[in-house]
């Protein structure tokens, strides 16, 4: 029994330590833009704990720097309650708000932003990004004010010209039955 748990023991040292060790190589592989093999370590980091907030976030960091924001989004979007509570709570809706507005999602960006200012009220890059979302959220709104001004108007002109050609049926219809029942006297 007592081997057992030695065993045991030493799997589960052995397990974190290698977590550990591709994760804090995954983060070497990405200061100096290896972003491709950072992928790789940070993946069997997260194959070792997929619970890990840190190798999950910083996946999607390098998800984000090879331009894969679909899945970058969904790793911080997974890694979203779990980041809560953490330190880098602001980095983590600074970076989810980015991966948004690359995407052109300015709503979510706003969102993201706005949180991320919340919790770090001084960071100017956060400050610039949110007026810049919130500014590209308010032109999306307008035109698509705009286009739906244009649907109405479309709308009632369709309308009139229906009521027209209805109109003009009606009389149509009256001058047939007039001049049937002329006809017939």
């Amino acid at each position: 029994m007592r081997k057992l748990l030695v065993t045991v023991l030493s799997f589960c040292c052995v397990a974190a330590f290698a977590q550990k060790g591709d994760l804090r190589r995954g983060n070497r592989q990405f200061g100096k833009g290896e972003f491709q093999k950072a992928d790789i370590s940070y993946r069997k980091a997260l194959m070792q704990d997929s619970t890990s907030v840190a190798a999950a976030y910083n996946l999607a960091n390098t998800l984000y720097r090879e331009k894969d924001m679909e899945n970058a989004r969904k790793m911080l979007d997974g890694a979203r309650e779990a980041a809560a509570g953490e330190t880098f709570a602001a980095d983590y809706f600074y970076n989810l708000g980015d991966v948004a507005m690359a995407q052109e999602d300015w709503q979510a960006a706003v969102d993201a932003l706005k949180q991320s200012l919340l919790l770090s009220p001084g960071d100017l890059k956060a400050k610039e990004n949110y007026i810049y979302a919130r500014n590209k959220l308010m032109e999306q709104q307008q035109q698509q004010g705009d286009g739906q001004d244009q649907n109405q108007d479309q709308d009632q002109q369709n309308q009139d010209q229906n009521q027209d050609q209805d109109q003009q049926n009606q009389d149509q219809n009256q001058n047939q039955d007039q001049n049937q029942d002329q006809d017939q006297n």
